[in-house]
């Protein structure tokens, strides 16, 4: 009888993570979330199998991202992972890696508590950092509620893994790693709780407030010391000018808000000199006298004196506003809005928007404008082409009909007759889905953003098209650089995505109805030449169109703003005189 090789079983810690060696294999999304999204050199102490830097590398492809480790089993599976992984002791062994420009950010994932000395190798790797590099160190809690708790109960018994994991050394507070990080000659930035059964704690300490107050303590204090099962530092080898950033954000719809909202906010804030922060506009206020304050409104709808009301507020708080529009003004006019009237772009300091053809339009408005492009932050898994004998294609859209009816009847020729090798998912827009003559189709009604990339990214090819109208003339490719980021083929209208795609290598294009027919039909009939489309777009996103590519631009306008404030104030004062009146 052969050897067979039975698969290896993967272990699983209590809350159902794989193991690998004696730690979970996951990515921390605070430390995550910490990580400077403009860094070019990651270096994780402690990586285990690597899955922090692999979830760091799909946001930052261009990142160098390096990890060591003690344990062979983590380091095999991250040098899969990683841009280099070595076995190394970093307590008796030098960094094994060539560093010529430094380190832009150092990280500690729950491993200077390991140590014999982390006071001793935290200074020496500091060494190692750039002028502008930071440290992240995410430690468990020794104050903590539960501790004190098995103290009390007379228990103190060490566990393979958690806050009394029995390899640990050493026991930090926030105050206590804070002095360890400024022994290092590191300038503190900021802290951050990682919870766990607040609860729990609360009853706690509700239970304990006689005793708190009998010594002194303060219940309400000591609950946000004892919540917190670890805590993340941020800290930098040079302290920088901090920047504080306000940003208002319409409701969610179509991931308008998603894009240029919400994922820049989050990625500014990776940044530990950004204090950025979406708010309602009412509760913007003045958070550090001393730093730069850039308000940012999201699509604002400024009208007559209410509309001058909003911005003046926010200049008497001290802010520079900006003015965040991707839209054509036109749309506006269908709504009754004059154009005349709209102080939307001239009464703010400055404007930012997503394609440069909407900032010519919106120049003759304000000519303070910046543009940066819809961008990705992130690169999903692929999950499509699994079928070679059957694709989907995809249709997302909000008040496209104009759009997509000129190609309606061919699309149904097509359907017809290739029957079951191709299903049609609809989201938003229930007149396409009616439209098409097909039982093969699924609709979605409109959705967040995160199941809108989801479903996306199930299909294999997304359909885009655009009528060339001066509205849409102004549009960003957008589609295009969420589908080829799911790997899914873009099959688009020359309008717009004649600009980003590479016909024939990175999408297809279609010019007329029967041109579309061709085109389809040839994804379809070559499901693996489809496939190297998608693939080489993605490839295509991940080395020019990703959010971390343009945040260091971001951040150095909004600085620049700043810098010119009394100038662009004196401007904003000659072009809408009412609003300091």
């Amino acid at each position: 009888m052969d050897d067979v090789t039975a698969p290896q079983q993967v272990r699983l810690d209590p809350n159902g993570l794989p193991m690998i060696g004696a730690y979970p294999d996951f990515a921390n999304p605070d430390l995550l979330d910490a990580i400077p999204l403009t860094a070019r050199t990651v270096l994780d102490i402690g990586c285990g199998g690597g899955a922090l830097g692999a979830a760091y590398r799909r946001r930052n492809p261009r990142a160098r991202v390096l990890g060591v480790d003690t344990h062979p089993e983590s380091i095999a599976l991250a040098r899969t992972r990683l841009t280099e992984a070595a076995h190394c002791d970093v307590q008796s062994d030098p960094l094994p890696f060539d560093l010529p420009d430094g380190i832009d950010c150092l990280i500690y994932g729950d491993i200077l508590e390991h140590l014999a000395d982390p006071w001793a190798v935290l200074a020496r790797h500091a060494e190692q950092l750039n002028p502008d590099g930071t440290v992240l160190v995410c430690f468990p809690n020794v104050e903590n509620w539960s501790i004190v708790y098995r103290l009390l109960k007379g228990s103190f018994d060490y566990e393979d893994e958690g806050l009394l994991d029995r390899t640990h050394l050493r026991w930090f507070t926030p105050r206590m790693m804070a002095a360890a990080l400024e022994q290092a000659g590191l300038a503190l930035c900021d802290v951050r709780p990682r919870l766990t059964n607040p609860t729990e704690a609360t009853r706690f300490v509700e239970a304990m407030t006689p005793a708190l107050k009998a010594i002194g303590v303060d219940p309400a204090e000591y609950l946000n010391r004892a919540i917190p099962i670890q805590f993340v530092w941020r800290a930098k080898k040079q302290p920088r000018p901090r920047l504080v950033l306000a940003t208002t954000m319409l409701p969610p719809v179509g991931g308008v808000s998603d894009v240029r909202v919400i994922e820049p906010v989050r990625a500014l804030a990776s940044d530990a000199s950004v204090l950025a922060a979406i708010r309602p506009e009412a509760e913007i206020a003045l958070l550090m006298p001393e730093a730069p304050h850039i308000a940012v409104l999201h699509r604002p709808l400024l009208l007559g004196e209410p509309g001058l009301g909003r911005v003046r507020a926010l200049i008497d708080k001290g802010y520079l506003v900006v003015t965040e529009f991707d839209d054509h003004p036109g749309f506006l006019e269908g709504r009754g809005v004059a154009t005349e009237d709209l102080l939307t772009f001239s009464a703010a300091h400055a404007v930012q928007t997503s394609t440069e053809a909407l900032a010519a339009v919106l120049t003759e408005y304000n000519p303070e404008i910046a543009v940066f492009p819809n961008a990705i932050v992130e690169l999903p898994e692929p999950r499509n082409f699994a079928a070679p004998d059957r694709m989907t294609l995809f249709f997302g859209a909000l008040n496209r009909e104009e759009d997509w009816a000129p190609y309606m009847p061919v699309l149904n020729e097509v359907l017809r007759a290739v029957g079951a090798r191709l299903n049609v998912l609809v989201l938003h827009d229930r007149g396409f889905f009616d439209a098409l003559d097909t039982a093969n189709k699924e609709f979605v009604p409109t959705s967040d953003y995160a199941t809108y990339m989801q479903r996306l990214g199930e299909a294999e090819i997304c359909l885009m098209p655009l009528a060339d109208t001066a509205f849409n003339r102004a549009k960003s490719d957008l589609k295009f650089i969420e589908a080829s980021a799911a790997r899914v083929v873009s099959l688009a209208s020359p309008v717009v995505y004649e600009a980003s795609i590479r016909d024939g290598e990175t999408g297809l294009l279609f010019r007329s109805p029967d041109h579309l027919r061709m085109q389809l039909l040839r994804l379809l009939a070559y499901p693996e030449a489809a496939k190297r489309l998608a693939e080489a777009a993605r490839a295509h996103i991940a080395a020019e169109r990703m959010l971390a590519y343009q945040l260091r631009a971001r951040i150095d306008w909004y600085h620049s703003l700043w810098a010119r404030r009394d100038e662009l104030t004196e401007a904003l004062r000659k072009r809408v005189p009412a609003l300091f009146a």
